[in-house]
């Protein structure tokens, strides 16, 4: 048995695993990433094929926080950071076959299609209505209230299935958009709400959360490369199976079997894991299963996703984002989206590159069809909905089990689970999308608040042991 001693072990090599790392190799302190798979990187990956670079995972991200715009700084020089073309800001919406697009104000907002007249004046009407008492009201349920169930059908419906891959009705407002709740109850309207904090003394350095929509040139596998680099090969362990973790005098002590099937035992006086909420119960027997249960039970969606190439493109010109599919309109996808469109090298010249998206929470069967039934709805909708009639040049699917946590009814007691396991067991550290979000900047800024933590503790200890 190969045995090992660290002072921390981090558990799962993704974007929060590898950006934990990374500020921890940074402040000097010991640390070891173990791994499942046999790469870094996690969910994200990209591909280059016959001109077209293509993405496996997350298509896009947002600069929603500040910790991602600073990582990107710090990384400049060893992967570079790609705003999406301006173009990026139109967005489509499918609604009776066509596409429409999205209201990106006032003006557009009460010309557009997608809303009935009704909704448009209680659009206007917005800022008067009375705040809402329900803490666990659904998205929808605030949506339909306060603006109107056009506004939820052809809006917020597609946009819950382009972050989420979920259901409106499902997701609560304060745990899956807490920004969202937090306006209506901090100033009884969104749009009053919208109008007074832009009035308001700004966060130091907030101009650099810019909300852009982001990727990184050669694709976003470059950020988790770069990274990677960073952390060292020397402290990410790879094609680690069978993880258990159990407690031996105050340490945790990691068990798994290597890609040699070798035992390996690593003790470490702090944990941090960052894997899916259905994994932790296999890796944690010490913990009583009443106690993990509610985070091994978080709902997952599961996607499809399916990268198209066109050396040709002689249809609907891409000149936005994408479009996104409004559940009403009894479609087999959630959405199209254009990279090639808004980001520079991602198809030859004259060419298309398309990421479609399908199943989720609504459609999960999806998950469940073969290759040729997949290919058999994503041209059947290409068609449909772009025009394009001619076979593409190349198709590649991607399934994706568990893809995406759903922030719904059952999350607050996924989170006090989590809050009273951190406290029963010091220095275990649960991590990843069960918790703070789930997009790339939410990743990125909790691991950096997990650095912070640690090292101010090992700083602390180091302090104290001096004394002694």
């Amino acid at each position: 048995m190969q045995k090992y001693k660290t002072d921390i072990i981090i558990v799962g090599a993704g974007l929060t695993g590898l950006t934990l790392g990374y500020y921890l190799k940074k402040a000097g302190i010991n640390f070891l990433i173990i791994e499942k798979s046999n790469r870094a990187g996690g969910v994200i990956n990209s591909l280059t094929e016959n001109g077209f670079t293509y993405e496996t995972g997350p298509s896009t991200g947002v600069i929603g926080s500040l910790e991602i715009a600073e990582l990107f700084e710090e990384l400049e020089g060893k992967c570079e950071l790609e705003i999406a073309d301006k173009s990026a800001q139109k967005r489509y919406i499918l609604k009776n076959g066509k596409w429409t697009d999205l209201p990106s104000g006032l003006i557009s907002g009460i010309s557009t299609p997608l809303f009935t007249v009704c909704d448009k004046f209680r659009i206007l009407g917005e800022p008067f209505r009375k705040a809402g008492t329900n803490p666990n009201e659904s998205i929808a349920g605030l949506v339909r209230r306060r603006l109107g169930k056009s506004y939820l059908n052809y809006a917020v419906d597609p946009f819950i299935s382009g972050v989420y891959a979920g259901d409106p009705e499902k997701l609560i407002t304060r745990f899956a958009l807490p920004k969202l709740y937090n306006l209506e109850q901090k100033y009884g309207s969104f749009i009053r709400g919208t109008i007074q904090k832009s009035k308001e003394p700004k966060i130091p350095k907030s101009e650099k959360i810019t909300r852009k929509v982001f990727s990184v040139k050669g694709g976003l596998v470059n950020l988790t490369h770069a990274l990677a680099k960073e952390v060292g090969n020397e402290s990410i362990l790879t094609n680690c199976n069978d993880v258990k973790i159990a407690i031996q005098d105050k340490e945790y002590k990691v068990l798994f079997t290597n890609i040699d099937d070798e035992k390996v035992e690593i003790l470490s006086s702090k944990v941090v894991l960052t894997i899916g909420g259905y994994a932790l119960p296999a890796l944690l027997p010490f913990i009583p299963y009443d106690r993990i249960e509610p985070i091994k039970n978080t709902t997952y969606s599961d996607v499809v996703q399916v990268a198209v190439g066109f050396n040709s493109w002689n249809a609907k010109p891409l000149d936005g984002f994408g479009g996104l599919v409004p559940g009403i309109e009894k479609r087999d996808i959630l959405g199209i989206l254009y990279p090639s469109a808004i980001f520079e090298n991602r198809s030859p010249t004259g060419g298309a590159l398309l990421s479609i998206f399908m199943g989720g929470i609504k459609k999960p069967e999806i998950l469940t069809k073969t290759d040729k039934e997949i290919k058999e709805i994503v041209m059947k909708e290409i068609h449909s909905t772009l025009g394009e009639q001619s076979q593409p040049d190349f198709i590649k699917i991607f399934r994706h089990k568990n893809a995406i946590a759903q922030y719904d009814i059952s999350t607050e007691q996924r989170l006090k689970a989590i809050e009273e396991i951190e406290k029963s067991y010091p220095n275990l550290y649960l991590a990843g999308s069960i918790k703070d979000g789930i997009g790339m900047a939410d990743r990125v800024k909790q691991a950096k608040l997990i650095s912070e933590i640690i090292i101010k503790a090992e700083k602390s200890t180091s302090l104290a042991n001096a004394e002694i």
